[in-house]
């Protein structure tokens, strides 16, 4: 793939070997090439990153904090209609996506780019992720994707490849010694996947998590912590600490603070064998401590103060195509779009605090209050009769019975049980 001289291209860049080997890769090709890097609360040294960068030739490095946009815009969306992907997966990866694909094209239009850049793999969710919103964003823009060009990766077949060609071209590696997975983090979770864990009957080694502790040697008392929700959105988080008592308020503090709790007490681990949308089974392993609690509860709070048809119809028309949407990469579509305004109608009601516990790896809901005057306790009480009257329950049973008895019928006149 041969480029025009002095076209700009924009590089999406970790520091790591495989970016680095791009950027230098991109310079050979004849593009100038500016690099962007976003945090979305991953634990990584951005300044060393770029002065890495720059120091192989990197014409600009742009460097910009996303949390506070990843968490409003994304993971609160996720979080109000209970996203799930396949019943397990969180959607982290996934929901950090599109800000960051948002915010390179930003770059990338300021700086005069004809084209964008990244190191997915052609094998992987993330190519798709990223290419589908650059050209929703913008569909002029040309993508350099170099892991699905036959010259680059017939050239570099594997990491020893990589190592011989950033010797030769003075790119500094810090290691050469390569964890036997890949990794992607940030302030939702951190995923796992190739190297050995594509057995999927390897057992992660334990090193290999970087967030959470081991649940077994977890604190031996649990901790207890109060949610607040305004709208199906976390408002406020209450919680103890060094035996004093502690509040925190703002979007990102609350994911950060629920985040080290979980944390520390070994919540949101799991392996899982996915089905990725290019069609191929893959093996990961995810940990969401702070999201596993948000959205645990939530969902736990719905039960007390959301209609049950609204939550009937939430679950089916939007959290399964929100959440699909998430998985396959189509933020910028005009289908999530109209999903994502269907979100807010059903949360006007979830409002209230949910008092949470978290034990070596366990989370769990140990009481909830909210304004919402859907629970009635004397209505629901068996030891009260209250304003619900029990003899009309018979009529309730005997119409909802007539289908039910006429199908037994014919059953039983065809000779088959039931």
């Amino acid at each position: 793939m041969a480029g025009k001289s002095k076209q700009k291209v924009c590089l999406a860049y970790s520091g790591g070997l495989d970016t680095s080997c791009i950027l230098v890769w991109l310079k050979e090709q004849g593009y100038d090439v500016v690099c962007f890097m976003a945090d979305v609360g991953q634990e990584e040294d951005f300044e060393a990153a770029k002065k890495k960068a720059l120091k192989i030739g990197a014409q600009k490095v742009e460097i910009k904090d996303l949390k506070k946009a990843f968490v409003e815009e994304f993971c609160w969306p996720a979080i109000q209609c209970n996203a799930q992907y396949e019943g397990e997966y969180l959607l982290g990866t996934s929901l950090a996506r599109p800000v960051i694909a948002r915010a390179q094209m930003e770059f990338a239009a300021q700086e005069g780019c004809f084209a964008v850049s990244h190191g997915c793999t052609g094998k992987g969710n993330d190519q798709v992720r990223f290419e589908l919103a650059f050209y929703a964003l913008d569909p002029k823009i040309k993508v350099i994707a170099p892991w699905r060009d036959p010259v680059f990766y017939n050239r570099f077949k594997g990491r020893n490849d990589l190592l011989d060609y950033a010797s030769q071209t003075g790119i500094p590696v810090t290691s050469t010694k390569s964890k036997p997975w890949s990794m992607d983090e940030n302030l939702a979770h951190c995923s796992y996947e190739a190297g050995i864990l594509e057995d999927p009957n390897t057992t992660p080694p334990e090193d290999m998590w970087k967030l959470t502790v081991d649940p077994e040697k977890a604190p031996e008392k649990p901790e207890y912590f109060t949610l607040e929700f305004t709208k199906g959105i976390p408002t406020g988080l209450e919680y103890s600490e060094g035996g004093k008592e502690k509040s925190v308020t703002g979007d990102v503090d609350i994911f950060t603070t629920t985040n080290n709790i979980a944390r520390r007490n070994g919540v949101g681990r799991i392996d899982i064998v996915e089905n990725r949308f290019i069609g191929i089974k893959s093996r990961g392993c995810y940990e969401s401590p702070g999201l596993t609690c948000l959205r645990s509860a939530h969902q736990n709070l719905e039960g007390l103060c959301l209609d049950r048809e609204v939550k009937t119809w939430r679950d089916r028309s939007i959290t399964y195509d929100f959440s699909k949407c998430l998985y396959n990469g189509v933020w910028f579509s005009p289908e999530c779009e109209v999903l994502r305004n269907c979100i807010p109608p059903t949360q006007k009601d979830v409002n209230g605090r949910v008092r949470c516990k978290v034990y070596k790896g366990t989370f769990s809901v140990v009481g909830r209050t909210s304004p919402s005057k859907l629970y009635d306790m004397s209505e629901s009480s068996m030891d009260e009769i209250g304003d619900f009257d029990p003899s009309e329950t018979g009529g309730f049973i005997t119409v909802s019975a007539i289908r039910l008895k006429k199908y037994g019928q014919m059953k039983k006149e065809a000779g088959e049980d039931l």
